[in-house]
């Protein structure tokens, strides 16, 4: 099996919930608050967060909604992945520092295994064999899809292929994502994102007091 496994275990924090839900503000504010703890933290995300996964990242969500098929999604999203995970997740744990990723395997296992049809054993079979690391901890943050999905379109950051997908599909993740944190209770919190971005942001940093 591949190097990866061999890592020992450290801090590494993955957030995760629908397009829309606030995860990708909230993670910013956890990675200000450790560092103002004075841990050395590393910011990153998915699809993305290494050079070859990001140029992979405009291929993933750009475009028509049609344009990949949900098996070819895996394939890109887990090739993406094993670049992250070799250039910045592991030589930055190897170094003793924290990590804050936006997204990470859970997303394919909700938005390509659960979703897109009955992939989920692909995605599993997959991640066993090219990932095989998990995150120390994964915040959840659920929102109600409506809303969500009038924030993520309100953007327009041109990264809509999975907003494009329409409200359905929203509402088909946000079950996911809450069967996913049953699925795993020892590192998943799920976290109420429907407040004020101060409270969403409070609860979470209180873990690390």
């Amino acid at each position: 099996m591949t190097s990866v496994q061999k890592i020992t275990k450290r801090q590494f924090i993955t957030f995760e919930g629908i397009d829309g839900s606030g995860k990708s503000t909230q993670a910013k504010r956890l990675v200000a608050h450790l560092t103002s703890l004075g841990h050395d933290v590393i910011h990153t995300r998915e699809p993305g967060g290494s050079a070859g996964a990001e140029e992979i990242r405009r291929l993933l969500v750009e475009g028509d909604p049609d344009r990949w098929s949900a098996e070819t999604e895996i394939l890109l999203f887990t090739a993406a992945r094993r670049d992250h995970l070799e250039k910045t997740i592991i030589p930055a744990l190897a170094a003793g520092k924290w990590v804050v990723s936006d997204r990470f395997a859970d997303s394919t296992r909700v938005y390509q295994g659960a979703t897109r049809g009955d992939l989920r054993g692909i995605v599993d079979a997959l991640h066993a064999q090219m990932i095989g690391v998990e995150p120390d901890m994964t915040f959840i943050i659920d929102m109600d899809p409506v809303a969500a999905l009038s924030r993520g379109l309100a953007r327009k950051s041109g990264e809509d292929r999975f907003e494009d997908f329409g409200l359905d599909f929203q509402e088909r993740l946000r079950q996911g994502f809450l069967d996913l944190a049953k699925d795993y209770p020892d590192r998943c919190r799920l976290i109420d994102g429907s407040r004020g971005i101060d409270a969403v942001s409070a609860d979470i940093t209180a873990v690390f007091e």
